[in-house]
């Protein structure tokens, strides 16, 4: 700990990411996706002139809100894009949940939250899961400085409807509710179209999941220009020019293949029932999930015994070492052969 950190620093416990392993590993630990980006990202990377690079980034971000604003059906004044997801919810962040009430959050969730407040010096509670691993949105009161939650939640995967959600959003209005849809197109249903009805409502996403542009970083939210003004004026404090012009095109080049998009969900979803079936059939626990990942436990077996044991075979899994998840392997979804390679390995583990 050096003598030159700031108290907040040295009281900080960061976010600990997923291992990016150097050696050749079947790596089913980050919810990466499987398949590779939209071939028109392919060409923007080969083609994009390297001239360009020496001028600053449009610092609106224009066309690519452009594009997400067509995607999804809403102004383009009603969208923001940020370096990852990540750097969007940390603006979130600052500009709605500093307030004198605590925010609401889940127990078990997206565990970068309760970093952010940390780091922001927010004051947070959080609320239980109920018995099938599955956040209570009953639960969230309207005296919140904020809520926040992940739907699909992670690292659980189970998703609530957008009429269930909608319910919530009637009872709480007078505080910003943020819904991470980092996952929501492997079966989920998104909120956005409540936007236009609920002012107070911001969704968030990424390109990492299912647009396969987690090394490009690029999110995004949704939500009233009242609350877009406001993630705006933090990135201006912050860095006016967060996009770069290589991710900007890219990142449009992913939206505009609709059929490559709904391709790979389709195959990561049919994998991934057909993973937890297989899975069940060992023996495992598995939790529904409506996401690009499974949660799973095997009453007979040591998670961590057989995390080893998969990296020790050249498969690496997530596993979560704290109270309520160290039972628990976070299994994401892979190509039909890595998963194949999963179970046969599982089965030799636990036969």
């Amino acid at each position: 700990m050096s003598k030159y950190w700031s108290p907040a620093v040295r009281d900080l416990t960061p976010y600990v990411p997923g291992e990016q392993p150097r050696e050749h590993m079947i790596k089913l630990n980050t919810n990466e996706n499987p398949y590779p980006p939209a071939s028109g990202v392919e060409k923007v990377l080969r083609d994009f002139p390297a001239d360009h690079l020496r001028r600053y980034p449009d610092p609106v971000s224009q066309s690519l809100r452009e594009a997400l604003a067509q995607s999804y059906s809403v102004d383009t004044a009603q969208v923001f894009v940020g370096n990852g997801s990540d750097e969007v919810l940390a603006f979130a962040f600052q500009a709605f949940f500093r307030q004198e009430r605590p925010i609401s959050m889940p127990a078990i969730t997206y565990s970068f939250y309760p970093v952010y407040c940390r780091l922001y010096g927010i004051d947070y509670r959080t609320i239980a899961l109920g018995d099938q691993w599955q956040v209570p949105l009953e639960a969230f009161t309207a005296d919140s400085g904020g809520i926040i939650f992940a739907n699909p939640n992670a690292p659980t995967g189970h998703g609530h409807s957008r009429e269930s959600i909608e319910e919530l959003l009637k009872r709480v209005s007078e505080c910003v509710v943020v819904v991470d849809e980092a996952y929501v197109d492997f079966g989920g249903e998104s909120v956005v179209p409540l936007i236009q009805t609920y002012p107070n409502l911001l969704v968030t996403n990424t390109f990492s999941k299912s647009r396969s542009l987690a090394g490009l970083r690029l999110g995004f939210a949704i939500g009233s220009e009242e609350l877009i003004e406001g993630l705006e004026r933090i990135k201006n404090s912050f860095n006016s020019y967060p996009i770069d012009s290589v991710a900007h095109a890219a990142g449009i080049a992913a939206l505009e293949d609709t059929q490559h998009f709904e391709d790979c969900c389709s195959r990561i979803i049919t994998t991934r029932e057909r993973t937890r079936r297989q899975l069940q059939q060992l023996g495992f626990d598995v939790l529904p999930s409506q996401t690009n990942f499974l949660l799973v436990r095997h009453p007979q077996y040591d998670a961590d015994q057989l995390f080893i044991a998969l990296r020790e075979r050249g498969i690496l899994v997530r596993h979560f070492n704290t109270e309520a998840l160290r039972d628990f392997l976070r299994i994401s979804v892979g190509t039909d052969d890595e998963m194949v390679s999963l179970t046969e390995t599982l089965s030799e583990l636990t036969s």
